[in-house]
């Protein structure tokens, strides 16, 4: 219970500052609402860039993770190519030696 009772009085609190803050402002409140609309539309411009480069960086990333992936398969079948052949190769060995035996 106590941790709801700190937050009810952190939002009045902070409601209550804003209130004063509304009432002790030294322009009008005209002037206020308009400087706020302002700011809210930078802020909402703001996002939207910061939207569209975190867009664009996930593409590039997904981009550059598909690469990674290819690379990374095809470097799996050579080596997996690679160690058949040695194991053809231990596998020759080994029967020409069996036989000199």
């Amino acid at each position: 219970m106590k941790n709801r009772d700190f937050w009810i009085a952190l939002g009045l609190g902070a409601i209550a500052g804003g209130i004063a803050a509304l009432l002790y402002a030294p322009q009008s409140g005209a002037q206020t609402r308009k400087q706020l609309k302002r700011k809210a539309e930078d802020v909402s411009d703001s996002l939207e860039e910061a939207a569209d480069y975190l867009k664009d960086q996930a593409e590039k990333l997904a981009k550059e993770t598909q690469k990674f992936i290819e690379v990374s398969k095809d470097r799996f079948d050579d080596a997996l190519d690679s160690a058949g052949d040695v194991v053809k190769s231990a596998t020759k060995t080994a029967k020409g030696l069996s036989k000199l035996v």
